[in-house]
């Protein structure tokens, strides 16, 4: 279980603190991404990086409801 607290092993990483953050994102968050965009009525960079694909996709995900 994720608590969330500090020296938790399966507590999630800032996507800032992420060592390939700044690389292309991957084809399933670019997919996921997309997917969640078309349904927000937003548009989304072709060349966004993991980390910003990681934040934007939690961003979109509690505004369309699909991340719950």
């Amino acid at each position: 279980m994720n608590t969330g607290q500090a020296g938790d092993p399966t507590a999630e990483k800032d996507p800032s603190d992420w060592v390939t953050g700044d690389e292309p994102a991957t084809g399933a968050q670019k997919s996921y991404l997309h997917t969640l965009a078309r349904q927000a009525g937003e548009d989304v960079p072709e060349d966004i990086s993991k980390a910003d694909a990681s934040r934007k996709i939690d961003e979109l995900q509690e505004e369309t409801g699909r991340g719950q």
